[in-house]
């Protein structure tokens, strides 16, 4: 008979346990991201419909409908990544945000916004090759 539903890994066991993160993990990773990222986006354009008209109502839902399969994926990556990393990679959502202002809204990006997104791009790359030089 195997251990009891409530018995948890020991800590020892639980890091022996942690795959490597490929290229692969950190596409979906991203993936999910931009999928998360998305969500800004239908609020955007939500808010500029007035309020509570059809359309800022399918926007909204959208939205709501993004953060649903954006839950269900992030479960799932969260399952089978370190929760360092996967949260790590997650601060990309920032990246992906002005990648959207830029080509949708045709925002402007000025120096701090260039040299925020570039600290979250080393910080995003140094988590994972930590990750990939810890195993």
């Amino acid at each position: 008979m195997g251990a009891p539903m409530w018995y948890t890994v020991p800590m020892s066991d639980q890091t022996k346990m942690k795959k490597k993160i490929t290229l692969r993990d950190i596409l979906i990773l991203q993936g999910v991201v931009m999928i998360y990222s998305l969500s800004g986006v239908t609020a955007k354009f939500a808010s500029g419909e007035a309020f509570l008209s059809l359309r800022f109502i399918l926007f909204y839902a959208l939205e709501i409908v993004i953060l649903g399969v954006y839950a269900v994926l992030w479960q799932q990556v969260i399952k089978r990544t370190e929760l360092s990393v996967a949260y790590a990679n997650r601060a990309m959502a920032l990246v992906w945000s002005v990648i959207w202002a830029l080509a949708i809204f045709r925002d402007q990006v000025n120096i701090n916004n260039l040299i925020g997104i570039i600290l979250v791009i080393i910080g995003t790359v140094l988590i994972n090759s930590e990750t990939e030089d810890a195993q």
